[in-house]
């Protein structure tokens, strides 16, 4: 499976799965079925109440609000929800920069206006074939955009941050990690798995902060704030298991 590396604001390195085709057209299919819904759902309120009994007006009015509604979907879903439609939510896949941040607005802008060329002139082979030869399972909107669609689930898994056990000879980077207690390394386990389940960069980026200021210490360059927090905890359990074997 392909994958993208995101450095995040705070330094954070995580690894993601890029999206598969079958689960982008899934999410579309999703997507056109909620439609469906509405389609039948509107015939069905409309006979109940015989609106189009006023005419053609009823009618047109109905047409213009539901094609409004199809045309711009997509494009106000992913900038107000995170770069998700409702089927990409299902799915758990989201639009992404490929520089691993965000989409701009125009992003977003950019990759809905080529869906006239990926789905509408090619009558969708444009976006199945262009997603199915690229590397990165991009369609045409997202190569001229600079998007990309990922897993939204981290390819880097909380047993592989916090459980790491120690092998023979191990060094220590970090000896100051044997002033922590029991609760302060709990309490960074909590704040790796805060992580992993909401994406809030920000508290590992606080807790690695007062982790340096505790210790007073300085990682060495390259290492950023999840990788810092990784080695402490490693630090700890090498430096605490052998203090137990000490005391035997």
């Amino acid at each position: 499976m392909e994958t993208i590396k995101i450095t995040t604001s705070q330094n954070i390195d995580i690894d993601y799965e890029v999206a598969g085709l079958g689960e982008r057209i899934l999410a579309r299919l999703i997507d056109l079925a909620i439609f469906f819904l509405i389609y039948i759902l509107g015939a069905f309120m409309a006979s109940l109440t015989n609106w189009f009994t006023h005419g053609d007006l009823g009618i047109i009015i109905v047409i213009i609000v539901y094609a409004v509604l199809f045309v711009f979907y997509d494009l106000i879903f992913e900038i107000f929800m995170n770069g998700q439609s409702i089927g990409k939510r299902i799915m758990k896949i989201k639009v992404i920069s490929l520089d691993g941040g965000q989409p701009r607005v125009g992003q977003y802008f950019m990759r809905w206006l080529f869906r006239i060329v990926d789905f509408l002139i090619t009558f969708n082979l444009g976006a199945l074939i262009t997603a199915a030869v690229s590397d990165k399972t991009q369609r045409i909107g997202d190569i001229v955009a600079g998007t990309i669609l990922i897993r939204t689930t981290p390819r880097t898994k909380i047993n592989n941050i916090v459980f790491m056990p120690t092998y023979d000879g191990y060094q220590p980077v970090f000896k100051e990690a044997g002033q922590l207690s029991d609760k302060d390394v709990e309490l960074i386990h909590e704040i790796i798995n805060a992580y992993m389940k909401t994406g809030n960069n920000v508290v590992v980026y606080n807790m690695a902060l007062r982790v340096k200021e505790h210790l007073n210490i300085t990682p060495p360059n390259g290492m950023n704030d999840m990788l810092f927090l990784q080695t402490i905890i490693k630090d700890y359990n090498h430096i605490s298991a052998h203090m137990d074997m000490d005391t035997l």
